[in-house]
């Protein structure tokens, strides 16, 4: 389940290097949101601070309602970054049963 959920969203992110009309970014940052919360209270669960930490900063900095302009540049690395996360995350998780 978090696997297709971060590989559905590492897919959205590195979409956002394209030009779309701006409500394809307002969907990716609502979505990046709610992944990123739900990734957090999952982590909680299972009482990884670290992970909390690193999960509920990034739904902050996506957050759609007081947006931080880092101008398309910027977004653009971190979009990058968000999604070598998430894929590397998905495989370090395949191949380490036990950080499932």
């Amino acid at each position: 389940m978090f696997s297709t959920l971060k590989l559905v969203l590492a897919a959205l992110l590195l979409l956002c290097l394209f030009d779309f009309p701006y409500g394809y970014y307002q969907f990716v940052r609502f979505f990046t949101t709610a992944v990123f919360s739900y990734l957090a209270y999952s982590a909680n669960q299972e009482n990884k601070k670290n992970e909390v930490f690193v999960y509920v900063a990034i739904a902050v900095l996506f957050q759609p309602f007081i947006k931080i302009a880092l101008g398309r540049t910027l977004w653009n690395i971190v979009d990058i970054i968000v999604a070598l996360g998430l894929i590397i995350s998905i495989i370090t998780t395949t191949h380490n049963p036990k950080a499932k």
